[in-house]
């Protein structure tokens, strides 16, 4: 065979090659990206695991606020000089929200001081409002 034969011969092998190996190289991206499809994957299963972590989090921090809104409503309701339905008690990450019209301030303040006493209480917002004409305990 000439030597011109064996590089006819060469070249469509060499073609079909690359033309081959393409589509390889084109799977081991992602879409343009430039990044390799195994650290893709690698990325979203890291995802998927911190958006699981979260989850989880989010599902204990709602179960601590239920307990400590729970708490805080307990503890307001069995104080001989409080009239707990007149506050209402909210949780969010263990700050307490407390909202509603007391008689005077210092109903506000022993309100304030029985949510700060309950177990998981980080800090509590007072929004109460002092009204005279709500009836005292």
């Amino acid at each position: 065979m000439s030597r011109k034969n064996k590089i006819l011969a060469i070249v469509p092998a060499m073609v079909l090659g690359f033309g081959l190996a393409i589509p390889a190289v084109a799977q081991e991206t992602s879409a343009g990206s430039g990044v390799p499809a195994s650290t893709s994957t690698h990325q979203a299963g890291e995802n998927t695991e911190s958006a699981a972590q979260n989850a989880y989090q989010g599902a204990v921090t709602a179960v601590d606020d239920t307990t400590i809104t729970a708490a805080v409503k307990t503890n307001l309701a069995v104080a001989p000089d409080m009239r707990s339905g007149q506050i209402h008690v909210t949780t969010t990450a263990g700050v307490v929200t407390l909202e509603g019209r007391v008689h005077d301030s210092n109903v506000a303040s022993r309100a304030v001081a029985i949510a700060k006493d309950a177990s998981g209480v980080r800090s509590v917002t007072n929004e109460l409002q002092v009204d005279p004409s709500v009836p005292q305990s």
